[in-house]
């Protein structure tokens, strides 16, 4: 299996991990590994992993296993890479770590871009139209994702195209933050505002 096959094959069962549980889309949530509870300034603690989040309080939480959709804006199924609902996702250590794949087992680096590109995908924006992935990365860094943590930092170029001839329809960048000790990768692909202060400010426990 080729190098990106079986990071493209790692993602297709992490995204199989995230559906989400209607319990989780409730306020207050509290389950194993991640928690949320409201605030009178307006904010939600969101934890995960050891990592604690302050986000506002109209953003919602929906966990299934070791993935999390936060739902910043409208959303039809709170899915990680489901089309039409804006959010980011956070995955954990089993959804990026040591997944068997081919009778072996492939954990996400960050090399790659992140994601489960089995079939078609449908691009983000518009369902009837489809995900294609960029392979050269146009921003890298490191970013603080609060005190002690910095996160390895990716932009990723990608491509709405019809899907009857590959005429591009749309553009749009990945954002990955990957935090290699903890085992959290997060996700954005709606350029989501003020998801990158919401990091910066991260507590850990």
């Amino acid at each position: 299996m080729g190098k990106r096959s079986s990071i493209l094959a790692v993602l297709t069962v992490a995204a199989v991990l995230a559906t989400p549980t209607a319990a989780s889309a409730t306020a207050g949530l509290s389950v194993a590994g991640v928690s949320s509870g409201s605030s009178a300034s307006g904010t939600d603690a969101f934890s995960f992993q050891g990592m604690n989040l302050k986000i506002p309080a109209g953003w919602k939480v929906h966990r299934n296993g070791n993935s999390v959709v936060v739902v910043t804006g409208k959303c039809k199924r709170p899915e990680p890479f489901a089309p039409n609902c804006q959010g980011f996702w956070v995955f954990g250590a089993k959804a990026i770590t040591k997944v068997p794949v081919g009778g072996g087992f492939i954990t996400y680096t960050g090399k790659e871009q992140f994601h489960p590109f089995s079939g078609v995908v449908p691009c983000p924006f518009n369902a009837k139209t489809s995900w294609f992935p960029g392979e050269k990365a146009t921003s890298t860094g490191l970013h603080q994702v609060g005190r002690g943590h910095k996160a390895k930092y990716t932009a990723w170029p990608n491509q709405c195209v019809t899907n009857n001839g590959g005429r591009r329809t749309a553009s749009f960048t990945q954002r990955e933050w990957f935090l290699p000790s903890s085992k959290i990768l997060v996700v954005d692909v709606w350029n989501t505002p003020g998801l990158s202060n919401v990091l910066k400010r991260a507590t850990w426990s």
